[in-house]
């Protein structure tokens, strides 16, 4: 069987948010994965697919992995979001300049919707967030996605009150 042509990863990049938006490798393809992944300052790959590959690999790699997994068209459930949320805020303050590796099957759905809500929490615009995304990976997102992402309502969980109650005290700028 022929090797799949598989789209080059793609940064998006945001304020001091920096995500990579892949495909998914399998073991005969991780060691060229894991080369991507460095090259881009990876430390964090957030699988939301079925596992295709060992772990065990990219963690002794120094890269951790961690499965979120959700149904391919679907959008993520609130735990999910919240995880996502929260791996962002801890990441992008203790490790500025990193990177979050994201990736599902062919990364054109689950992957860029959780991309789009780490923007819209940043302080994006819903479609602003999806045009964004799309200029960098086409075909992203499906019309039940984009009707997810159109629905969103951003509690801007990704900026930091200080103690006068002002905005701006943001790891995430």
């Amino acid at each position: 069987m022929a090797p799949m042509n598989r789209p080059a990863p793609v940064e998006v990049t945001y304020r001091n948010m920096r995500f990579l938006i892949t495909h998914n490798p399998t073991n005969a393809t991780l060691n060229k994965f894991i080369e991507e992944l460095k090259k881009y300052g990876v430390t964090t790959t957030v699988r939301v697919c079925e596992a295709s590959y060992d772990t065990a690999v990219m963690e002794k790699e120094g890269i951790q992995v961690l499965d979120w997994p959700f149904d391919d068209g679907s959008s993520p459930s609130s735990q999910i979001v919240d995880d996502w949320l929260n791996l962002i805020n801890v990441k992008f303050c203790e490790e500025p300049g990193c990177c979050i590796a994201v990736h599902c099957v062919a990364g054109l759905g689950r992957t860029p919707v959780l991309v789009a809500l780490a923007l819209i929490e940043g302080g994006m615009k819903n479609e602003d967030a999806v045009q964004f995304i799309r200029q960098k990976w086409r075909g992203a997102f499906n019309s039940k996605e984009l009707l997810y992402l159109e629905k969103y309502c951003s509690k801007m969980r990704l900026y930091f009150k200080d103690s006068t109650g002002h905005r701006n005290n943001c790891c995430i700028q």
